[in-house]
């Protein structure tokens, strides 16, 4: 790999990593803010609530400590389908001389605690309480014969609904080898102990989380609220897709294309797509005031006669300028400051604004929001990283960082879609990877390994 010894002039073009940086700094204030408890929602803990409105429940993060109200298992129980013994009465057990004993009514998973009478064992399936007088449960495979009486086992009644498991069956039950004192038992509050943290604050709310809250008969928790963003997508030549094109438009694609991607960060996205003028980019975020944390654009950043969002956002505070990257080299961030209608009092948002070709706003999410938004949503920020042999030569502007698609081929090498220009959407909904050639690299050469980031994953 050829890596040139000159670098850009001082202060001409912003470094990737200098605005990765000023990405993250703008939007502290709002990752500090919702993970204040105040700012918290509260998600209902039911089945129905759950299947009705699943998207609720995904990727959100427990705003504060939860305490176990209960020991988990709440009860002693049977970790296998067998019977329930007093050790004491099988001290003796072996295969010359197995010790027999009367067979009791079967516990099933859901009955009451019961009592072992002296002198039995009772049928116990997998999760039943253990009766008071019990202290292991051999598994049926082992016992003589190696499994239940027909009469208790095919009848499936709970004969221990009152206060004893003494009722007895005709039967007796063989055992050969004596047990350790709490074999096979499943002691109360040996997962948890009631009083003692269950979840703490910041946990990601996975299928194990959120099913240890219900174990515990929690009916409700508060989570961190989701990041509110208002997208904007802009430009003349936009039409929404089903719209007839006339000469010179195209279908808006950039609103699909970061309504997914924001959603996958956990945001919460309305989006506008609007005209190239100024007045309705104002107007857009004066509506939106107060009910989004965010705003994110794309189109009319750079420095051309009708750049919409630079003409906009810059009076009020927004910094536009060129990132040493390519796709994506012009970039908009600040806090806009606007004041309202009636003079008296002003409104900000904080802005990212993005460069308007679709594959330049994919790269640049990728580069700059997705990891800051995934970290304040609680989730994997970082893509996997690998460094890859490539299959071709590839050559890139060395005061700049580029950023190539590929995918993966079978011999683990790197294979290139489409070239380097920030319109070829296509190429990137066919890959696999984002090929890195950071600034100071002129020149690629078969086989050099180079960084790549895994976009499928």
């Amino acid at each position: 790999m050829e890596q040139s010894t000159s670098t850009p002039r001082e202060g001409r073009m912003t470094t990737v990593a200098e605005h990765q940086a000023a990405v993250e700094t703008l939007l502290e204030p709002l990752a500090v803010a919702l993970r204040d408890p105040r700012s918290a929602e509260r998600l209902e803990l039911t089945a129905d609530d759950m299947v009705a409105r699943p998207e609720r429940y995904r990727d959100r993060v427990l705003a504060i400590d939860v305490a176990a109200a209960i020991d988990l298992p709440p009860f002693d129980n049977s970790q296998m389908d067998g019977y329930a013994v007093r050790v004491a009465e099988l001290a003796g057990a072996t295969s010359e001389t197995p010790v027999r004993v009367r067979v009791a009514a079967t516990i099933a998973a859901g009955d009451r605690v019961s009592t072992l009478a002296v002198g039995t064992a009772a049928p116990i399936m997998t999760g039943a309480p253990i009766p008071s007088g019990a202290d292991a449960v051999v598994p049926i495979e082992q016992c003589d014969p190696p499994r239940f009486p027909a009469a208790v086992h095919s009848s499936g009644v709970t004969q221990s609904s009152g206060d004893t498991a003494a009722l007895l069956t005709p039967h007796a039950v063989g055992f050969v080898t004596p047990p350790a004192r709490g074999a096979y038992v499943r002691a109360a509050g040996s997962d948890l102990r009631a009083g003692s943290t269950l979840l703490a604050a910041g946990t990601h709310l996975g299928p194990a989380q959120w099913g240890v809250l219900a174990s515990c008969g929690v009916v409700g928790v508060p989570v961190r609220r989701r990041v509110r963003v208002l997208l904007l997508s802009t430009g003349h030549e936009l039409k929404k897709p089903g719209e007839p094109l006339e000469s010179g438009q195209i279908y808006d694609g950039n609103t699909s294309v970061l309504t997914v991607a924001l959603a996958e960060c956990g945001a919460v996205v309305r989006a506008a797509m609007l005209p190239d003028n100024p007045a309705d980019v104002v107007a857009a975020l004066a509506a939106s005031a107060g009910e989004i944390d965010l705003v994110v654009s794309t189109g009319g950043v750079s420095a051309g006669a009708f750049e919409v969002v630079r003409e906009a956002l810059e009076p009020a505070g927004v910094t536009f300028g060129p990132v040493a990257m390519q796709p994506g080299g012009p970039q908009g961030l600040g806090i806009a400051r606007f004041a309202a209608a009636d003079d008296r009092e002003t409104f900000s948002l904080p802005i990212v604004a993005f460069p308007g070709n679709p594959v330049s706003t994919l790269v640049s999410f990728e580069m700059f929001l997705r990891p800051v938004l995934r970290k304040i949503a609680g989730l994997r920020a970082a893509r996997t990283v690998a460094r890859l042999p490539l299959v071709e030569a590839v050559d890139s502007p060395v005061a700049k960082h580029q950023v190539r698609r590929g995918v993966l081929n079978d011999a683990g090498a790197i294979e290139l879609i489409g070239g380097p220009s920030s319109h070829l959407l296509h190429s990137y909904a066919l890959s696999t990877l984002l090929v890195h050639l950071p600034v100071g690299v002129g020149h690629a050469a078969v086989g050099d390994l180079v960084e790549t980031w895994r976009i499928d994953d």
